[in-house]
């Protein structure tokens, strides 16, 4: 009796390691960098979308992606203090959100880098704060920094499109960054390589998008998916070097990243272009 509830309890001991290994291994599948890819490209689709209904869709969108960095960015970061980057992440990016929706006239962003500020003293603040012994403190900092970063980036499709001509800007640059994300995904779409021709594929994107958009010239979309499609290529560069990205979250918060940094680039894009 003693030796077959020891040879029980070893089976149930090794049944539980296999189901809990097998879970993990699940999660990794569903957030490869093909996956993450076409994650980018939806996310980019769905600005182009909501940005073709108006500000208020947009405004929708751009606060959901910094919601979707918030949830995943501490595991993307490996974060020691979780809870302290959330909070400064999101309340940077809701309050860019905020700013690029409500300030009236012209510059649009004119207040951003008071939030900018605020957002490194929040960051700052959350060290101080932690009670763990402050362990990787630098690692910690420059995590919620770039998060933060990041969520205020988002804000640049808000503040394009209150611009003249923003609107067929944002449907023309994030038309060339879903291109360039989907270009991304292929297998082959590999390094620098894969890079460069996600870069090529939002130029063509741009142009042509811009050929059929109103208020947006051909050269102007160019330029646009131009700067797009780098971001997508420079991010997928960054993140296929990482380890940490394997979580499902971490997955996606790695695939608002290129849309979210597209935002401020297309907005210089059209300050420079569009007046």
């Amino acid at each position: 009796m003693a030796q077959y509830a020891s040879t029980t309890c070893r089976a149930c001991v090794v049944g539980s390691r296999r189901a809990h290994t097998a879970r993990p291994s699940g999660i990794l599948v569903t957030v490869t960098l093909s996956t993450r890819a076409v994650t980018t490209a939806v996310l980019a689709a769905v600005v182009a979308a909501a940005a073709s209904f108006g500000v208020l869709p947009l405004v929708g969108v751009a606060v959901a992606l910094v919601v979707l960095l918030v949830i995943g960015w501490p595991a993307v970061v490996a974060a020691p203090a979780p809870g302290g980057l959330r909070i400064v992440v999101l309340a940077a990016g809701l309050g860019a959100a905020v700013v690029a929706w409500r300030t009236q006239g012209e510059p649009v962003l004119r207040h951003l880098p008071l939030v900018v500020a605020m957002s490194l003293v929040l960051a700052f603040l959350s060290e101080m704060l932690r009670r763990d012994g402050r362990a990787r403190l630098v690692e910690s900092l420059s995590g919620t920094v770039t998060g933060a970063f990041v969520a205020v980036a988002a804000a640049g499709w808000i503040a394009t499109t209150r611009s003249t001509g923003g609107t067929a800007l944002v449907v023309t640059a994030a038309t060339a960054v879903a291109a360039a994300a989907a270009v991304s995904a292929l297998p082959a779409a590999r390094g620098w390589l894969g890079a460069l021709s996600a870069v090529a594929v939002a130029a063509v994107a741009g142009a042509g998008a811009g050929a059929l958009v109103p208020d947006v010239e051909p050269v102007t979309g160019l330029v646009a998916g131009l700067v797009g499609g780098l971001g997508v290529g420079a991010v997928r560069i960054l993140f296929e070097r990482l380890p940490g990205v394997t979580g499902r979250w971490a997955g996606i918060a790695a695939a608002v990243v290129p849309v979210a940094v597209g935002g401020i680039l297309v907005f210089a894009v059209g300050r420079v272009l569009l007046g």
